[in-house]
């Protein structure tokens, strides 16, 4: 009968433990799990290399550059051998388009972004790496929804809004790393990554390596490969217009 009482008891205090976690509780563990605060607090810069793969003629290699400091931004989208670089400084935003075929000696068309179009990017500089850095100054809400089932694991479902955007984020309950990122713009369009492997920069800080990426604009499934470097030493060029 003790045991029977004290197994009830125990179960209790875990079920009370698991009731009493927070958001907040759910995301600094991400955190310090991937390398810890004060890691993530010295990061200035980044550069990320992605590659979307599907099969179709539409695959596409991202390459991003960004620098906390001054708030630059460089995305450099290569599809059908023709770069396309939307860059942000200051407060600057425009697209190069390439002019002709694809070669060495490409000359670019420079446009203005739309204000929209910078607002964007100014909110991924930091998002495209952590969904929630720096939630609270943006003015974003962290709500914990509770324990959910994903992929057959155990995860706790966090939700982030704030400024016409909203994550769904599912955190495994086991490791604390992210398994699922679901993005809803304004526009409406879902875009959901499947985490599948994660890799450790020498800088320390482990992200995302491989996932499977779905948006409601295209339907279709895309896996890709992820490559980022903290700190790296950016050329005051990556941001010229």
């Amino acid at each position: 009968m003790k045991k029977s009482i004290i197994s009830i008891i125990a179960f209790a205090v875990s079920v009370s433990f698991a009731f009493a976690q927070t958001a907040q509780d759910v995301l600094n563990k991400y955190i310090e799990v991937t390398g810890g605060k004060s890691l993530w607090d010295g990061v200035n810069t980044y550069s990320m290399k992605q590659s979307y793969k599907s099969g179709a003629a539409s695959d596409y290699d991202m390459d991003i550059k960004a620098s906390f400091a001054d708030g630059s931004m460089s995305k450099a989208k290569t599809i059908l051998k023709r770069t396309f670089i939307y860059g942000i400084k200051g407060n600057e935003g425009w697209l190069k388009v390439p002019l002709g075929s694809g070669d060495k000696n490409t000359q670019y068309e420079t446009k203005d972004l739309s204000a929209k179009e910078q607002e964007n990017m100014r909110r991924e500089i930091r998002e495209v790496v952590l969904p929630f850095w720096d939630f609270q100054k943006k003015g974003y809400v962290a709500t914990l929804v509770g324990s959910e089932t994903l992929n057959g694991k155990k995860v706790n479902h966090v939700e982030l809004s704030g400024k016409g955007v909203k994550y769904n984020l599912y955190f495994d309950e086991g490791t604390g790393l992210l398994n699922r990122r679901k993005l809803t713009l304004a526009s409406g369009e879902v875009i959901t990554e499947d985490y599948t492997n994660y890799a450790t920069s020498p800088y320390g800080i482990k992200y995302p390596s491989e996932s499977t990426y779905t948006s409601t604009a295209d339907k279709r499934t895309v896996k890709v490969t992820t490559n980022i470097v903290f700190n790296d030493n950016i050329s005051a060029s990556a941001f010229a217009r």
